[in-house]
């Protein structure tokens, strides 16, 4: 049970380093199961969600705050079959989110167990050692996708990362459905609502946890994850010990398209955290941004966009890493970046 090297953007903090790709997987596929049956095997994006990692991949260069804080990668397998030309039913296994297999059952020593006689109270982790990430288990995935007829509309109803939902590095258990409709050549709309959750978070405001970290008698305390450690709960009740954290988001990407060289996007969103688990605030933000995606050639593609985002309470301008607290209820951002093509 030795001390466990974690990649160097959680360790150290550096701005450059290297770690595994984000995607790598392997598909089979045949057609003669139903409509086609694909399995797929490896790391992969999660299967929700109308944006992907990959700037290729999404109308604007910003990510909203839901694809930002929900689930991201999962590992192990999935099944997507297709019944017919209007239903795709898809369903997998994985490790929870944002982890990997080896941490399922990889441990490390608790310098701070529970021990009444040395004046040591761990109710959260009282043992000797605990689980790297305790997050990290077996989780579930199951979607229903149906496509009209001329594909104008298409709805995604899915459960992502199902599991018994202890907190862990990512261990969300997430709800939601994405909508698409084509209007005409012109206009159409995509848009995402969901929500997720993770049980018995850690009460950031409890004594007893601050304790317990500060004494890094947990998986997530400084010495395991000195940077960018996933965040404690801000429960409505700081007498208990933990509660369960959850986020609902709703955003959505009104198009338009005047010819196939120019793309108009207006981005609204709503993302509420009221235990600040997800964003280390716990707060409502209202957002809304612009961009433009320009092709001067098939290959090269100019986005230019700004948005605008507004918190209940101050949660911009701060570093939680540097111990800066946010002193902003309001941000603008000007942005925009060239995709090349190939």
């Amino acid at each position: 049970m030795g001390e466990f090297d974690r990649p160097t953007g959680l360790s150290q903090n550096l701005s450059n380093g290297w770690d595994l790709p984000m995607m790598m997987y392997f598909d089979w596929y045949t057609p003669f199961v139903a409509q086609g049956l694909n399995i797929r095997i490896g790391r992969y994006i999660s299967v929700p969600d109308i944006e992907a990692q990959l700037a290729p991949n999404n109308y604007m260069y910003s990510h909203s705050m839901a694809y930002t804080f929900d689930n991201y990668t999962n590992e192990g397998i999935l099944a997507s079959l297709a019944l017919d030309r209007n239903f795709i039913v898809q369903a997998g296994i994985t490790v929870g989110t944002d982890t990997t297999f080896n941490h399922r059952n990889q441990t490390v020593t608790n310098p701070y167990p529970n021990n009444a006689s040395l004046g040591q109270y761990n109710p959260l982790y009282p043992d000797d050692s605990f689980r790297v990430d305790p997050g990290a288990n077996l989780a579930g995935t199951f979607c229903v996708r149906y496509s009209s007829d001329m594909n104008e509309t298409n709805i995604n109803l899915c459960a992502n990362g199902i599991n018994n939902g202890d907190y862990g590095y990512n261990n969300l258990q997430w709800y939601g459905v994405t909508f698409y409709q084509k209007f005409n050549e012109h206009w159409h709309l995509a848009a995402e609502l969901y929500n997720e959750h993770q049980n018995n978070v850690p009460n950031a405001l409890n004594a007893a946890v601050q304790n317990i970290y500060a004494n890094n008698g947990a998986p997530f305390s400084s010495r395991f994850m000195p940077f960018n450690a996933p965040n404690l709960a801000q429960c409505v009740n700081a007498e208990v010990l933990t509660c369960t954290a959850s986020a609902t988001a709703l955003v959505a990407y009104l198009n338009y398209s005047p010819d196939k060289f120019n793309n108009f996007s207006l981005r609204p969103e709503i993302f509420w955290d009221p235990q600040g688990q997800r964003t280390g605030v716990a707060t409502t933000y209202y957002n809304l941004a612009i961009g433009w995606q320009h092709f001067f050639s098939e290959q090269i593609e100019f986005r230019p966009e700004i948005a605008y985002y507004h918190s209940t309470v101050p949660a911009f301008n701060g570093n939680a890493n540097a111990g800066i607290a946010p002193n902003k209820n309001d941000q603008i951002v000007i942005a925009a970046d060239i995709v090349y093509h190939f």
